[in-house]
């Protein structure tokens, strides 16, 4: 037999071996119900009742745009008052679950099936986690946030007094939970979640797949249904946010630089900010087409390019020992507090500090989870649980704190060793505090440069993993759709960003990210038990006589291999 018959053997064999000891009992194939006419091809129920649900917020929110501005803080208001508790309580479950997946008897098991290969090298996967996991709100925050806890110390470090070195601390150590392991928690939940019911079990991916250890072939009915539906209005207002969010940046950069070298400085307006969403919109348009290796991975490769060498300048051009230090004693204080900080809850009502800032990052990173953790399972196929959540958990986070010691630490320096006046920036205008920042050290104008085509780009790159995360929903789970899908919700999400920024700027956007995180957040509690259940099932199949008859099959062939450490099977013979 020749090595490519050989190969095509071994490969059926693998393939049978996951079909028949692991996928579930059912005729059912993703899309099969998918409605086909005019080059499109989506689920008959989830992708009308999404657009409908859209097309009615649109609608809403443009007709009675006067007074939807008090309405969007109102809502916030009162979620944040009734609901806050439960964010807190449901993020930290988030990180409880998942560190027990990794570290326990589940972390040796492969996602995909015992043979799975890995589809992107470490490096590409790491960098597509960094452009769909909060590359924006790194940009956007990363100066804006310390400064505001410096200038207003939060509640919890009761006694310190602002503007002082400890504010320094404490704002970062602030910073550091908002943008460390919880977002990050609730990420890889949803990831592996959708990798292991996708590319073990053979459901489609899409949200109700999950829940098949509940309701069997009920996850075809109007269950799974009413499940991806939720999906698709949080990812949409989640991935809305942030595109709103990041076209504020773009704005303010373009006004701060064509100040200084055209005749004419562009406003800082919301209509400026509609034409931009437009135009970069049409920009993420090419990314969609080209598709995701051609299009997400090569951008998400220059995206990490751009942010090492905006990362690299401010590092030579700052503080740098005070940069470094900020890194390592701001960790220090993370660690320290982290444990009290992670259940602390504010009392007072809903329109306190932990409304407008812990509340608000846990349902925007709720409500963004469904686009992020679905991405990141489409190339994560061929991980272990064990090397997927410690990736998805730690390496961001590090970077994260990194990033964000860097260029928020440089601010912190400017108000205590220089006496700058950042604090009155960012309370003036959040948009502007990287750019204000850059003017107080060398290649402030390189830098601002830099920082605007690196929002862009990662609003490209949200933009469209984005819109092949909502194509899976609405499309029954199919892998492979039409480009054109794609399109249109690319053109949606930058709808729903602009319609956000008219009705109301940044409360709006706050508003909604909360809003469609709490329903949301109901799927992820219910969601670690389904995953539970799934991941014992597997190593359940792998005790079986069947399973070690069907590896010395493999074995034999030269395509498995068993780890003398743990006893399960691993790519790689010889």
């Amino acid at each position: 037999m020749s090595s490519d018959d050989e190969d095509e053997v071994v490969g059926e064999t693998s393939e049978g071996l996951q079909v028949e000891l692991f996928h579930p009992d059912t005729d059912r194939e993703p899309g099969d119900t998918n409605v086909q006419m005019f080059g499109v091809d989506v689920h008959p129920r989830v992708f009308p009742i999404s657009c409908l649900v859209i097309a009615l917020f649109i609608a809403f929110t443009l007709a009675f745009q006067s007074h939807i501005g008090g309405t969007f803080v109102a809502i916030q208001t009162g979620i944040s008052a009734v609901a806050g508790w439960f964010y807190v309580l449901s993020v930290n479950v988030f990180i409880i679950v998942v560190l027990y997946f990794a570290l326990g008897k589940y972390g040796t098991i492969r996602l995909g099936g015992v043979e799975a290969d890995k589809e992107f090298s470490d490096f590409s996967w790491i960098a597509m986690l960094f452009s769909a996991g909060m590359g924006i709100g790194l940009m956007f925050f990363s100066v804006a946030e310390p400064v505001f806890h410096f200038g207003t110390v939060p509640p919890f470090f009761d006694g310190v007094q602002s503007g002082s070195a400890a504010a320094g601390g404490a704002a970062m150590a602030t910073t550091f939970f908002h943008w460390g392991i919880h977002p990050w928690a609730t990420y890889a939940l949803v990831g592996l979640g959708l990798a292991f019911f996708s590319f073990n079990r053979g459901l489609p991916l899409t949200f109700r797949s999950i829940f098949w250890p509940l309701l069997g072939e009920r996850i075809y009915g109007w269950t799974g249904h009413a499940i991806d539906i939720i999906s698709v209005i949080a990812t949409l207002f989640g991935l809305s946010t942030s595109l709103g969010i990041g076209v504020q940046q773009v704005n303010a950069g373009l006004t701060t630089l064509s100040g200084q070298f055209l005749p004419v400085t562009i406003p800082q307006t919301v209509w400026v900010q509609v034409v931009l969403i437009g135009v970069i919109t049409a920009i993420a348009t090419l990314s969609v087409a080209a598709g995701l290796d051609g299009g997400v991975r090569r951008l998400s490769e220059i995206n990490v390019y751009l942010m090492v060498m905006l990362l690299g300048l401010m590092l030579v051009v700052g503080p740098t020992l005070y940069i470094l230090s900020t890194y390592v004693t701001s960790l220090g204080t993370y660690v320290g507090v982290l444990p009290e900080l992670a259940f602390w809850s504010q009392t007072g009502g809903g329109d306190t500090w932990q409304s407008g800032w812990t509340i608000f990052y846990w349902g925007w990173w709720i409500s963004w989870s469904p686009f992020v953790g679905m991405f990141i399972a489409r190339i994560s196929k061929g991980r272990t649980v064990r090397e997927f959540v410690l990736g998805v958990l730690l390496v961001p986070s590090l970077f994260s704190f990194f990033w964000m010691s860097t260029f928020g630490g440089s601010a912190l320096f400017v108000e205590l060793e220089t006496g700058g006046s950042l604090v009155a920036a960012v309370n003036a205008d959040v948009a502007t505090a990287i750019y204000e920042m850059f003017s107080y050290f060398p290649l402030a104008i390189p830098m601002s440069v830099l920082a605007v085509v690196l929002v862009i780009t990662f609003f490209v790159t949200s933009s469209d993993s984005g819109s092949l995360v909502i194509d899976h929903l609405t499309s029954g789970g199919k892998h492979d759709v039409p480009a054109a899908q794609r399109i249109f919700w690319a053109v949606i999400e930058g709808v729903i960003a602009a319609v956000l920024l008219i009705g109301g700027g940044l409360a709006a956007l706050q508003t909604a990210s909360i809003t469609a995180g709490l329903p949301f957040s109901f799927v992820l509690l219910l969601m670690c038990y389904t995953v539970y259940v799934g991941l014992g099932n597997e190593l359940r199949i792998m005790d079986t006589e069947e399973f070690a008859e069907w590896i010395e099959r493999l074995d034999e062939r030269g395509s498995v291999v068993i780890d003398v450490e743990d006893g399960n099977p691993s790519p790689g013979g010889d």
